[in-house]
C-alpha cells in the first residue's frame, strides 16, 4: 500500500501497543482502590474527538459519570461536576498542546487524579501527570490511543461491576490490530478512488453519530479543514434534518460514517436522502469489514479503530493527489493567537 508500512504498524500497534495493557490495569485498578467520583474526558481538537467515543460508550453502557469536556472551555466555565475526586484523562501526541497542559494544571491545583496517553516521551505533558503510558512514536499514535482507551474505559466498567465480559473483550483487543490492517488493505483502492474523484472538491458534509460521532468531528475540521484546507462540515446524523439537508443538491459530497451501534438507524435515515439527492454521496460502513475473530457482541466499539485507519487511507491519498503535505500550516504553531 502507498505510504504504509505494515511491519511497522504492527510493531507499534500490536507488538508494543498492546504490552501496555497491565500497566493500564494497575493504573486503573489503583485510581478505583482510592475511589473516584466521575471521570472527565479532556482533550483539544483532535483529542477531544477522540475522547467521544469513549463518552459515548459510557453513557450507553455504564452508570459511571462520564464528561468529555474541550481544554479550553473546561478552564473558564467552572464545571460544578468537577471536583477533587474526579478522575481526568488526556490524550497528546506531542505531549506539548498548551490547551491540555493548562487543564492538566489545573486539574492537579485542585487535587483530581490526572492519566494520560502521550505518544512523544519526556515532554510537558508526560512530567505533569500523575499517571502516565508513553507510546514512544507518534506514528501511528491514534490507532494506538484509540485501542488503550479501549482497555482504560472498559476497566473501569469492570472495576463497576458493569463488565464481566472484561477478559474475553481483552483478548479481542489484541485481535484489532491485524483487523484494522486487513480493512485498510480491502479499503485502499476505495480511498485512492476517492482522492482522485475530489481532489478538487471544495466543499464537504461529513455525517455521522454514536461512537463514530468524534471521527466524523474530527476528520472534517483536523484533516479536511487543518490538513488540507478544504471546507468542510461535520454533521450529526440525528441532526442532518434540521437545517443541513437543505443545502445538498446533486453535486454535493456527503461522506456517511456508518458504524454498528444503537444509532445506526439515524445513518440508514440520512443515506436512504441523500442517494436521492446527490450523485457523490460517500458510504464507508464497518459492516463491509470482517474483523476476523472478533464478537458481534463487541464490533460496535471496535468500529471506532477500523473507521479511523479508513479514513487515514483517504488522507494519504489526498496528500499525494492535490500534493499538498498533511503537514502543511498556515497559522497552527505558526503564529500567536
Amino acid at each position: 500500500m502507498f505510504n504504509f508500512d505494515e511491519e511497522l504498524f504492527l510493531r507499534l500497534v500490536e507488538k508494543e501497543g498492546l504490552a501496555y495493557r497491565s500497566q493500564i490495569e494497575d493504573i486503573v485498578d489503583g485510581i478505583c482502590s482510592k475511589g473516584y467520583s466521575n471521570i472527565f474526558m479532556i482533550g483539544a481538537g483532535g483529542t477531544i474527538a477522540m475522547m467521544y467515543p469513549y463518552e459515548y460508550i459510557l453513557k450507553s453502557s455504564s452508570k459511571i459519570d462520564v464528561h468529555a469536556e474541550i481544554a479550553a472551555e473546561f478552564l473558564v466555565m467552572n464545571n460544578k461536576h468537577f471536583s477533587k475526586d474526579s478522575v481526568c484523562i488526556f490524550t497528546s501526541v506531542s505531549g506539548t498542546t498548551k490547551e491540555t497542559i493548562e487543564a492538566i494544571e489545573y486539574c492537579k491545583e485542585r487535587g483530581a487524579t490526572t492519566f494520560a496517553l502521550v505518544a512523544e516521551p519526556d515532554t510537558p505533558i508526560t512530567k505533569l501527570v500523575d499517571h502516565c503510558i508513553t507510546t514512544g512514536s507518534e506514528k501511528h499514535s491514534f490507532d494506538t490511543f484509540f485501542m488503550l482507551l479501549y482497555m482504560v474505559v472498559f476497566r473501569f466498567m469492570y472495576n463497576n461491576n458493569e463488565f464481566p465480559q472484561y477478559e474475553q473483550f481483552t483478548k479481542e483487543v489484541a485481535l484489532l490490530p491485524q483487523a484494522i490492517l486487513d480493512a485498510v488493505k480491502a479499503f485502499d483502492k476505495r480511498a485512492e478512488a476517492f482522492a482522485i474523484e475530489h481532489k478538487d472538491t471544495n466543499y464537504h458534509m461529513m455525517v455521522g453519530s454514536g461512537n463514530l460521532w468524534g471521527n466524523t468531528y474530527s476528520y472534517a475540521m483536523c484533516v479536511l479543514e487543518e490538513m488540507q484546507w478544504i471546507p468542510a462540515k461535520s454533521i450529526h446524523a440525528a441532526e442532518f434534518f434540521h437545517g443541513t439537508l437543505e443545502l445538498v443538491v446533486e453535486d454535493t459530497s456527503v461522506i456517511l460514517l456508518k458504524g454498528e451501534d444503537e444509532t445506526r438507524p439515524l445513518a440508514d435515515r440520512v443515506e436512504r436522502f441523500a442517494e436521492k439527492v446527490t450523485k457523490r454521496l460517500t458510504v464507508i460502513d464497518t459492516k463491509d469489514f470482517a474483523m476476523e475473530g472478533i464478537s458481534d457482541e463487541f464490533r460496535k466499539h471496535f468500529a471506532v479503530s477500523i473507521n479511523w485507519a479508513l479514513l487515514s487511507r483517504i488522507s494519504v491519498y489526498l496528500e499525494r493527489e492535490r500534493n499538498h503535505p498533511l503537514t502543511l500550516r498556515r497559522y497552527y504553531r505558526k503564529m500567536e493567537y
